[in-house]
């Protein structure tokens, strides 16, 4: 009985299909000639140029994939897979953004209660620098999702990027909502309150990471920094010896220049820190 993945495939339909199963295989460079095949058969074929599209991305071959998504497209343009699929290569490999939202656009206006279209949009605002038009669209997408952490959080560092502070915080703080214990949600509310002097709601927050992250080399550091401009020397050189241990290149180069540890230089325990674990170290 003849079995088109036997022998040689001679309809569109059995070239499709052995493209298919080729990509399940992780076979892309095969699946794609049988998707050539394909389109030979059938040039109007949304699916054969999809489905090429895919092996090319799965490839690294992104500027042909976004060619075979852009035909598929042109033939199905209320299709969401191939606009949403071109939007994806061209923020996360390719930056650029204005491409990105242009495609994610497409696809919203087929699925306009998208939760992926929408966040993706508001990424690629976000990296823009556009952070109003970027929380316009978070916002939507929350009203879609509004317990998903990475929607709070991105809006929160577009907040912060935007410098509005205590909108970037209340962010942070719906995200911890739902995990309590993110390391980034709380080191950039740290972040955030050293900013604004607000010292010791910056060491609440940089120990609370601590407390499961206690191999943060940066974050002891800042919680040194922030010991040392409350000129709590004990606390100061407590936190940053324990970033020097961590990563004792960096912070003891840190230590010896930045200008916030220059009143402690010509203190004989400061003094005796640096000497011993430059010792130690071989620094």
């Amino acid at each position: 009985m003849y079995k088109p993945l036997e022998c040689r495939p001679d309809s569109y339909q059995e070239w499709y299909q052995q493209g298919n199963s080729l990509c399940e295989k992780g076979c892309y460079s095969e699946a794609i000639a049988s998707y050539d095949k394909a389109i030979e058969y059938n040039p109007r074929s949304y699916w054969a140029w999809y489905r090429k599209g895919v092996a090319l991305e799965k490839l690294a071959q992104y500027q042909g994939a976004i060619e075979h998504y852009a035909q598929a497209a042109s033939l199905k343009p209320d299709n969401y897979w191939s606009w949403y699929q071109q939007g994806c290569i061209l923020s996360a490999e390719l930056a650029q953004y204005e491409r990105a939202i242009a495609c994610f656009s497409k696809a919203l206006e087929t699925h306009p209660r998208d939760y992926w279209g929408l966040y993706r949009i508001a990424e690629a605002y976000r990296q823009l620098g556009n952070y109003e038009r970027a929380i316009v669209f978070y916002n939507r997408a929350l009203k879609l999702r509004p317990h998903d952490y990475w929607a709070w959080y991105r809006q929160g560092e577009a907040f912060q990027q935007w410098e509005n502070w205590q909108a970037a915080i209340d962010s942070y703080n719906n995200a911890l909502a739902i995990k309590p214990n993110d390391y980034w949600a709380w080191y950039q509310k740290g972040v955030i309150y050293q900013q604004l002097a607000d010292l010791r709601t910056a060491i609440e927050c940089y120990t609370q990471i601590l407390t499961t992250e206690p191999q943060s080399d940066c974050v002891w550091y800042r919680q040194a920094c922030c010991y040392a401009l409350l000129d709590n020397y004990n606390w100061a050189i407590t936190s940053l010896e324990k970033a020097i241990d961590l990563y004792p290149e960096k912070y003891l180069e840190l230590a010896s220049s930045e200008k916030i540890w220059s009143q402690y230089r010509k203190h004989p325990g400061f003094i005796s820190l640096i000497v011993n674990k430059k010792a130690k170290f071989n620094c």
